[in-house]
């Protein structure tokens, strides 16, 4: 399920060398002040120069331009069309209706695409805003209670929560600690206020302790943290640094036990990067949750790579310093011992769609979003879709909550038995909930790619929809209708669409082309093999095609494709060590 215990001799505990240059950046920061302030009042230029392109990651922003105008402005001779992606901090994915109607609002007046994305981070995300409208953006959120502190760069991410809509009272508990870890883990520093809603400044000398847990120069690279409640994995814990498993007892939280190490980016060709699974620490009371993940987080503050990025992240600290090791120190700075793991099993991923009741005896209506792109549009995908337009009818008249999933998908939660004919009326009439979606759709997720990310390498989102159309047809021919294979692409190997935990993965390579994984299990236990690599679009579909036939044929009874796979010996079943994950 994950890697052993491993015992390094003589752990080297700090990588010496020349830093890598994000840490004389945070280090010159004025704890992530940078001079952002200034640069926004710069209208010479629709981006953020210098360290602050950078910097506006802490502040849950990144700088992006529409990649497919770029070749046509720079015969313009212009700029490319800077814009910035935020991403919101939602603990839990949990949005109430008031907050869903202003960014509804903002999306419309101030955004480029008129969308709101639901993402993999279990939040929202606005797309193309310009650099007059950012700080009224902020602004906006702070109205309704909201934010994007430390949703990106060096930091501790938005806290993902299993969005459960059956056990209520233990889902209401385990999302309780998704915001306590969320704000025991948040930088201290002032800078979000000052910057974006206009605080004064509060002067600080150098014996002021500002970042207890994060330290001045913050972490040595992003941080991940989840709450997950079995036997759903809908939070996919393995492609996280620190994932808390809710243990009950009687319907109640008693503990938990704590995952540590899990990652999924790497870097094509780069044999000292890979994917990882999180390894078992143990179990914890609850009442220690607080300080183990304290614990954690500053031992790979401490400990991790400040030198080579790319081994920057908590799953390379284990490997290098050894999970022993790692283990002891945690203990010792948290003043707390782990005890044996307690029992607990992974059984399905993804989200149950439909009408559920909850045991408080309030309804709850999961809604299948594709790719998490929530708009009104012309488009011939999005067809008799008014998806944007229906959240906002339910919105004005639901009286629950929303809570967001790490699936892209979007709970409408706690509705009372007189209001579900009303709210399901409004889901059909928007095409926010349509019975004939098939199961292969919706188990399939991709990342944003194209035109927005720089970082993109193929298509993915766009890709994404007639792909499922081209599955949904062969599974048919080959006698598997209702079936469905976990199926992730992302435009490059960074991780954000979890194509390292699916059962045919799609990591792009080029334009059209990918590398194609295969092999991992229902439960998200499992790194996928590499198969095939720098496939076309043709080539999917082929491989696709003779793969499924094989798994119609061959199969055992109730067998999943990924376990299929390893069993027929198509992929190898076990990487002894993540080290020596297969590259392309």
């Amino acid at each position: 399920m994950s890697s052993n215990f491993t015992k390094v001799e003589n752990p080297v505990l700090v990588v010496e060398g020349k830093q890598a240059d994000n840490e004389r950046l945070k280090a010159e920061s004025d704890y992530l002040r940078g001079t952002i302030k200034e640069d926004l009042q710069d209208r010479m230029t629709g981006g953020f120069t210098s360290d602050n392109f950078q910097l506006i990651r802490t502040h849950g922003m990144y700088q992006q331009d529409d990649r497919d105008i770029r070749a046509e402005r720079q015969k313009q001779k212009l700029e490319p069309l800077h814009n910035v992606m935020l991403r919101a901090r939602l603990p839990g994915g949990i949005i109430n209706p008031t907050q869903w109607l202003a960014i509804d609002k903002f999306a419309d007046d101030y955004t480029s695409y008129g969308s709101i994305r639901l993402t993999t981070r279990q939040t929202f995300q606005f797309h193309g805003v310009l650099k007059p409208n950012i700080k009224l953006m902020h602004q906006t959120l702070n109205s309704v209670g909201l934010d994007s502190i430390a949703t990106a760069g060096d930091v501790n991410r938005n806290v993902l929560c299993t969005s459960n809509p059956v056990e209520s009272e233990l889902h209401q508990e385990a999302y309780e600690w998704a915001t306590k870890l969320s704000e025991h883990l948040l930088p201290k520093t002032r800078a979000y206020a000052e910057i974006w809603l206009d605080e004064e400044k509060v002067e600080t000398t150098e014996a002021d302790e500002i970042e207890p847990i994060l330290g001045s120069n913050y972490l040595p690279r992003k941080f991940k943290t989840t709450v997950v409640i079995p036997p759903n994995n809908d939070i996919d814990v393995h492609a996280n640094d620190l994932n808390f498993v809710a243990i009950s007892e009687g319907g109640k939280l008693v503990g938990f036990n704590v995952l540590v190490g899990g990652g999924l980016a790497m870097t094509h060709g780069d044999n000292s990067t890979y994917p990882r699974c999180a390894d078992d620490f143990g179990f914890i009371s609850k009442e220690d949750t607080l300080a183990v993940a304290a614990a954690v987080v500053t031992v790979q503050r401490d400990w991790g790579n400040r030198v080579n990025r790319k081994n920057a992240k908590t799953k390379y600290t284990l490997d290098r310093v050894g999970v022993d090791t790692f283990k002891a120190e945690v203990e010792k700075r948290a003043g707390v011992e782990f005890s044996e793991s307690r029992s607990y099993e992974f059984t399905h991923r993804g989200d149950s769609f439909g009408w559920v009741e909850g045991i408080d005896g309030k309804h709850h209506l999961t809604l299948f979003i594709e790719n998490g792109r929530i708009l009104d549009s012309e488009r011939a995908d999005f067809a008799g879709k008014t998806l944007k337009t229906g959240m906002r009818e339910i919105a004005k008249i639901h009286k629950g909550d929303f809570r967001l999933t790490a699936n892209q998908n979007l709970i409408v939660a706690g509705v009372a038995e007189a209001d579900k004919a009303v709210i399901e009326q409004l889901a059909r009439d928007h095409g926010l909930l349509n019975d004939g979606v098939s199961n292969q759709r919706k188990a399939s997720m991709a990342c944003v790619a194209f035109p927005t990310c720089p970082l993109a390498m193929a298509e993915a989102e766009r890709y994404l929809p007639t792909l499922v159309d081209d599955v949904e047809t062969i599974l048919e021919k080959n006698g598997l209708k209702d079936e469905s294979i976990i199926l992730r692409v992302t435009g490059c190997p960074n991780g954000c669409g979890r194509a390292m935990l699916a059962e045919i993965g799609l990591v792009g390579k080029g334009p059209g082309k990918y590398n194609m994984y295969l092999g991992s299990d229902l439960a998200g236990s499992r790194v996928p093999k590499l198969y095939k690599e720098n496939v076309d679009e043709a080539g999917v579909l082929s491989e696709i095609d003779a793969l499924s036939a094989r798994w119609s044929a061959e199969r055992n009874d109730n067998e999943a494709f990924g376990d299929f796979v390893i069993r027929a010996g198509i992929v190898e079943q076990v990487i002894v060590s993540f080290k020596d994950f297969h590259h392309a």
